[in-house]
This record gives C-alpha cells, sequence and structure tokens, in this order.
C-alpha cells in the first residue's frame, strides 16, 4: 500500500470546453514528486458520465471537448515517475446514463428514482446524484467500461469504483429476479436483502472481470464507509479505503468509527480526507494546514496509508499551490514512514458495533450511542476496536455494549462464554434486552420496563462516581427498570423526581427536580459485568456531561485497573498505541476542533503541551524509549507495571518509541 495518495477527481460538464488543454505531462508528475505523492488516482469516467481517454468502445461518451488522451498520458507520465496510477471508474452515479438510459435507474416503492436529495425533486436538482442499479443492464455496461479501459491502457495499477452501495430497488428488472427468487418487492426487509444480494453479486462478477484482465490490479468499491455489512464481500476487495472528510458531512468522528472497525478485517486500510474547505467539488479552496496535518496524522497513529482528495481543474493544470500545502503535511508523513508502516493496533478494549449489516445508507446506520461510547473513549484514551458478532472476543479484556446491543442467540452465548473466562463486560440501556426481557444472563439484572419518570437523577457513591459531589446528577434520557439478581451488588440507585414534565405538572424551565426517593437500580455489578439503566453513550452524543463519562470512567477502572496507557494531559489529547516488529509506537495528537461557523468544526491553530507525563503498560521488557522521527531518547522509570515517561513537548503529533530490550 503506497503511503502518501492523491485521490484526484475530475468531474468535468460536458459544456466546459478545452478539457485538459493546458495538461503537461512533465508539470504534472513533478507537481507530485515535489508534494511527496506517491499514488494519484486518475479519471476513466466521471459522475458526469464523460470519459477522458481515446475509448475504443464508447466513443459517444468521451468528453466532447478532451483535447488529448488524458488518462493514458497521465498514467504514462506517472509510470515513468514511477507513482502509482490506480483508475477511477462511477458505477451507480452518472449523469449521462441516466438521461440516456432512464430504464437503468434505481427505483423507490413508491416508484420515484433513489436519489440524495430523496424530499426534493431529484429530476430537477443541479446534480448527477440519481442512482443507477446495477441489477440492471447496466452492469453489462460497466463490464465493458472496464474491458476498453484495459484494452485502451494496457496495464493498471488498479481500479477504484465508486458509489457501490446497496440500494432496496424494484426497478422492473429488480421486481422480476426477485419474484424468480420468492422475495415479496412489497416487503421492505425483502428490498434490502435483495439490495445487498445485487450489491454483492455486482461487486463478485466485476473483480472476476478486473482479475482476467489485471491478475494484480487494486480493487476498492467506494460507498463513504466501511462497516460490517462489507465484511460479506471482503472478497471483492484488495483493501479498505476510508472516505472521511470531516469538513464534507463527515465529521472528526467518522473516521476513528470506520478505522477502528475497518482495522479489524485482515486488509490493509488508507484513510481519506481531503484538501477542500468544505468537500469535493470545492474549487479553489484550502484546508487549514493545521487541520490537514491532524486528518493525516490521525491515519498514521491508527496504521493507515494516506489520502488527500483534490479535483483537477478542467484545464488540465495541476495547481501547485494546492500541492505545496499536500507536500508541506506528505513531508512529514515521509519523515514518520518507518514508524508506521506495517504497524498493528494494540488495544484492551472492544465495542460491539451496533451498525445493521443490511443497511442502504451510511449516515442512518451509526448511531448516536456509536458517536458517544467512540468519543468518551478517546477522551479517555482508552485503546479499543470496534468490532462485530464474527470477531475473536478473546483478545480483549473489556467488551463494551453500548445502549442499543441488539443480540441474537448465539451472540448472547458467546459474551457469556466470554465472561466465564475472565472477560469483563459494560452494558447500558437496552444493551442485552429483547422486548423488555434479558436475554444475556451474565447481566445480573432482571428488566422491568422504562423507568416511569424522566429525567431522573444519580447520586454518586464509594463505589462509582467517587470524585463527583455526592448529590444528585440528572440523567437526561430515559433509562431502563431493572431489579437485581441475587449476587448483583447495587452501585449506584435513580433518585426519582416530583412528577415527569407534561402540560398538566410542571415546575420552572426544564425538568422537575429530585423528591429524593430513591428509585431503581442506575449502575448494577454482577462479578465482572457493570451494568447501567440508562443510555450513557447516547447521552454524551448528545450534550456531553462531564459527570456521565466520569461514571463510565470509574465502571472501566473497577473491571480494567491497568489500562495500556495513561497520560496525565488534557482530554483533547487523542492517542493510538501500535506494534511494529521489536517496538511499540505511542501516537499522542494535540488538534482541538472548533465550531467556528455554523456548518462543520474546523481546526487553525496548533495547541503545543509541554512535560506530559505518560504510562504505558508493557509485556515485556523495554530497552529504550525516544522521539520519533527526531531520535530524541527520552528518559524513563518502570514502576508497578508501567514505564513512566515525560513528553518535553506535542507540537500537535508526538511519536513515542519504545524499543524492545
Amino acid at each position: 500500500m503506497r503511503m502518501r495518495q492523491v485521490h484526484l477527481d475530475f468531474h468535468t460538464s460536458e459544456l466546459i470546453g478545452n478539457i485538459a488543454g493546458e495538461f503537461d505531462s512533465e508539470q504534472f508528475t513533478s507537481t507530485l514528486r515535489d508534494a511527496h505523492v506517491d499514488s494519484v488516482t486518475v479519471f476513466a469516467r466521471c459522475h458526469h458520465g464523460m470519459l477522458y481517454y481515446h475509448s475504443k468502445r464508447f466513443p459517444e461518451r468521451v468528453h466532447p471537448h478532451l483535447q488529448n488522451n488524458l488518462l493514458v498520458d497521465q498514467v504514462n507520465a506517472c509510470r515513468e515517475s514511477q507513482i502509482n496510477a490506480p483508475v477511477y471508474i462511477t458505477v451507480q452515479w452518472d449523469y449521462y446514463t441516466a438521461l440516456h438510459h432512464p430504464e437503468w435507474l434505481a427505483m423507490d416503492a413508491a416508484g420515484n428514482p433513489f436519489s440524495v436529495n430523496r424530499h426534493g425533486q431529484p429530476l430537477f436538482e443541479a446534480g448527477f446524484y440519481l442512482f443507477l442499479c446495477v441489477g440492471s443492464p447496466y452492469r453489462e455496461f460497466l463490464f465493458d467500461n472496464v474491458r476498453d479501459v484495459v484494452e485502451s491502457m494496457g496495464q493498471v495499477d488498479g481500479f477504484f469504483f465508486d458509489i457501490v452501495q446497496p440500494i432496496p430497488c424494484v426497478c422492473y428488472h429488480c421486481r422480476t429476479a426477485m419474484m424468480a427468487t420468492g422475495l415479496d418487492p412489497s416487503v421492505e426487509a425483502d428490498r434490502l436483502q435483495w439490495g445487498a444480494e445485487t450489491s454483492a453479486r455486482f461487486k463478485r462478477d466485476m473483480t472476476a472481470v478486473v482479475k482476467s484482465l489485471v491478475p494484480n490490479a487494486t480493487i476498492f468499491y467506494n460507498a463513504g464507509h466501511v462497516a460490517p455489512r462489507d465484511r460479506r464481500w471482503a472478497d471483492s476487495y484488495s483493501h479498505w479505503e476510508i472516505e472521511t472528510l470531516p469538513s464534507g458531512g463527515w465529521g472528526y468522528l467518522h473516521f476513528p468509527i470506520a478505522v477502528r472497525y475497518a482495522r479489524t478485517l485482515g486488509m490493509p486500510v488508507l484513510g481519506m480526507t481531503g484538501k477542500f474547505h468544505t468537500s469535493w467539488g470545492d474549487f479553489h479552496s484550502f484546508k487549514n494546514k493545521a487541520a490537514l496535518e491532524f486528518e493525516v496524522f490521525r491515519m498514521l497513529a491508527h496504521g493507515t496509508a494516506c489520502s488527500v482528495g483534490d479535483q483537477l481543474h478542467p484545464d488540465g493544470l495541476i495547481d501547485r499551490d494546492v500541492y505545496n500545502l499536500i507536500g508541506s503535511v506528505y513531508q512529514e508523513v515521509e519523515r514518520r514512514e518507518p514508524w508506521c508502516v506495517d504497524a498493528h493496533a494494540v488495544t484492551d478494549i472492544a465495542v460491539l458495533s451496533l451498525e445493521k449489516a443490511v443497511s442502504s445508507s451510511w449516515a442512518d446506520a451509526i448511531p448516536a450511542a456509536t458517536f458517544g461510547v467512540v468519543r468518551m473513549l478517546e477522551e479517555l484514551s482508552m485503546q479499543f476496536d470496534i468490532v462485530d458478532t464474527q470477531a475473536n472476543f478473546t483478545p480483549y479484556k473489556l467488551i463494551i455494549l453500548a445502549d442499543e446491543a441488539v443480540l441474537d442467540d448465539a451472540t448472547s452465548a458467546k459474551l457469556c462464554n466470554y465472561v466465564a473466562n475472565g472477560g469483563a463486560l459494560i452494558a447500558s440501556h437496552r444493551s442485552g434486552m429483547r422486548n423488555h426481557q434479558t436475554i444475556l444472563p451474565v447481566l445480573g439484572v432482571d428488566c422491568v420496563g422504562d423507568i416511569a419518570m424522566s429525567p431522573d437523577f444519580i447520586v454518586p457513591s464509594d463505589e462509582i462516581g467517587h470524585n463527583l459531589p455526592r448529590t444528585e446528577h440528572a440523567m437526561y434520557l430515559r433509562g431502563t427498570q431493572v431489579t437485581p439478581q441475587a449476587g448483583t451488588t447495587v452501585l449506584a440507585n435513580t433518585v426519582q423526581p416530583y412528577f415527569e414534565r407534561s402540560w398538566r405538572h410542571f415546575s420552572s424551565h426544564r425538568h422537575t427536580p429530585s423528591a429524593g426517593v430513591v428509585g431503581a437500580p442506575a449502575v448494577t455489578q454482577a462479578g465482572r459485568v457493570i451494568y447501567f439503566a440508562h443510555p450513557v453513550f447516547t447521552q454524551y452524543h448528545t450534550n456531553a456531561p462531564r459527570w456521565v463519562k466520569q461514571l463510565v470512567a470509574d465502571a472501566i477502572a473497577r473491571l480494567l485497573p491497568t489500562p495500556l496507557l495513561r497520560h496525565q494531559g488534557p482530554s483533547t489529547i487523542t492517542s493510538s498505541v501500535m506494534r511494529q516488529a521489536q517496538r511499540t509506537i505511542v501516537h499522542l495528537l494535540h488538534y482541538i476542533p472548533e465550531r467556528r461557523g455554523l456548518d462543520f468544526d474546523v481546526i487553525e491553530d496548533v495547541i503545543p503541551l509541554y512535560n506530559v507525563q505518560i504510562a504505558i503498560r508493557a509485556d515485556r521488557p523495554i530497552a529504550q524509549i525516544y522521539l520519533a522521527p527526531q531520535m530524541q531518547a527520552l528518559p524513563y522509570i518502570h514502576h508497578d507495571g508501567y514505564y513512566h515517561v515525560t513528553i518535553p513537548v506535542i507540537e500537535g503529533h508526538a511519536m513515542v518509541v519504545c524499543a524492545d530490550a
């Protein structure tokens, strides 16, 4: 996997002239080389449906104003400069095809074309966002498009297929095929199943076509996310790419959610952000350098290769100022690579993914509880993965079921076996419950139903929340009422309000205060299992009460008293522990996203931290600790199973290398 990549968009209207008229091979590759770029994804066919090479099979689709054989010229120039050049092909968005073959459009259950803009007038919006169906004869065109690219170019490094996601389509082709297999197009569950099967079948067949033509090509199908639904078709991919532009709708929490899952699947991973201030197609804009540093260095910290998105101007002239920005960051990536290539994560905790295995939209698939648990654990500097039910639980010391973990009987039995063999578990709210029944016996509680009055309160105790004031703390979201089983300890109880606020009875501006009446258990412990009655992780995502994080932190400390990493810096530090042969690398990042505008968070300033003390738990003796890439030796002491060291300064990103004895 090349480590310093650029994804070079070229979605270009057929109404614009002089396409690639200013392209110069030497200027193109010299700009990339100066920016320390070692791979660039270039375009065969864009969302407008235009081709950017001299097509042998589809001359009618070549951009009408293309001035040269752009794609072939780009790839040949890159090959001479030893720069990889995988080829981009759009799949489910293609404006030309949507206009000329409306019978290939994906159709929803109401008979309307699927579109990103589901509530407007998709046929008349400014964009190419109508989805095409890969279960229609369109799929045969896609296969021929790949054959055409290879015939026109010869050798190809790889293919990036964009906008490939399961869609519950009921076009004529899908309805006919569904009924032939016994599925009912009028049933939503059958449509979702069919959408997943159709997408998987297309990927499998396309991969077979590619491998028959270019056996060693890299292959990736992009849906803007990597999640449990993707495990089933992993054999169609050569690697994972995580498209995640924080300012483009993904936000800063998306990447850690996706990468912490993708890296558990045993394939190389590439992270992708953009140089844009906002998102794709934001011409002549520049991301703040501090933001680009954070987004790229965070990829290194999680063991992935790096990709930065850009868009080539229609005239084909690459923008040196953009690549001065990218190069200023990639120069530092190149310096750090020896401590990042072939590194894998070392973790204590597994968070069970809440995403459904069948889903047509990643934006709707990630629950609030997932955002909350990831943010909370990152602020606590816990080392964790996100796993699905097929994962091996044994390596983890603690598993977290966040608020809404729906379990089948097999997963429940797997978790019970995990706990019986010494594992620890934190569950909250409805996790392990089904229809107000506890189906996970190790929770040690019986479900009664929803807590009667909300918001209610928790009073911290010596067992949990011991650093908080011993008074009521509001729990804003309604919890689950449980009764403890024999042998289960109540760590904290709820305290009830006078009444629940309604139009008939209310007090003051918001919720009713405490009546001082002890209610149902709020936090319980049964052996190595702690249960929270409230949706603590959803609550943290909603408005981040510090006391909720402290309660969870205390629960983690009870079950995991010796975490991999501790530090005495602020909660704005994000960290990871990675392992290479003969050494452990601790990444510490300190960049603070701020909501300075209405639309998204930005990072403008790097605020250095001085003399940050960290403690690293090591399972093997350490001979030397130093900062990389500076090669600055750091004094340390070994005490209580930890190596204690002080980092003189964290200026954005620090890598602390612990070399084995």
